[in-house]
């Protein structure tokens, strides 16, 4: 089985709003999705995105997504990466897609020298919780946000 990474293209707005739904149903907070496709397609396409989005495939299946944004450190002095939302769908876990859509955020940090990745993450949602820390990602206790820099972020953009 082979995993690639891409990122989204137009026409892939109603596959990234199906994504958002159902990491919302695995997260029981599908009542919670306000946005529509419309919103989507033009927070990542529209005139001046804000937002981007990658897509996972595994043997040219789409089977995860990866949707982000930068964001700014005054402490580090760069901007970085926020991941809102990583969701791969329960039938492909463990392939690696999900380590693939990190990596690919990773590599993006190096080569454009942002000073760090970073996310939320549910804190029941232990898999995903072991997931992270296995990667090398540092907890930040109160605000359980992830962050990789350093060796780790290299580590993981040389996957």
């Amino acid at each position: 089985m082979s995993v690639t990474v891409r990122p989204a293209t137009p026409s892939d707005a109603g596959l990234v709003y199906q994504f958002i739904r159902d990491l919302a149903e695995y997260e029981k907070l599908l009542d919670s999705v306000e946005a529509t496709e419309a919103d989507l397609a033009t927070a990542l396409f529209g005139e001046s995105p804000r937002a981007f989005a990658d897509i996972a495939e595994l043997d040219g299946e789409p089977v995860g997504f990866a949707l982000w944004f930068y964001n700014y450190s005054t402490f580090v002095g760069r901007h970085g990466i926020y991941l809102e939302d990583l969701f791969v769908r329960p039938s492909a876990r463990g392939a690696g897609a999900g380590k693939a859509l990190l990596a690919a955020l990773a590599r993006r940090c190096i080569d454009e020298n942002l000073g760090r990745l970073e996310w939320s993450v549910l804190d029941w949602n232990a898999p995903s919780i072991a997931f992270y820390d296995s990667l090398g990602a540092a907890a930040m206790d109160e605000w359980i946000i992830r962050r990789m820099t350093g060796k780790p972020l290299r580590r993981l953009a040389s996957l």
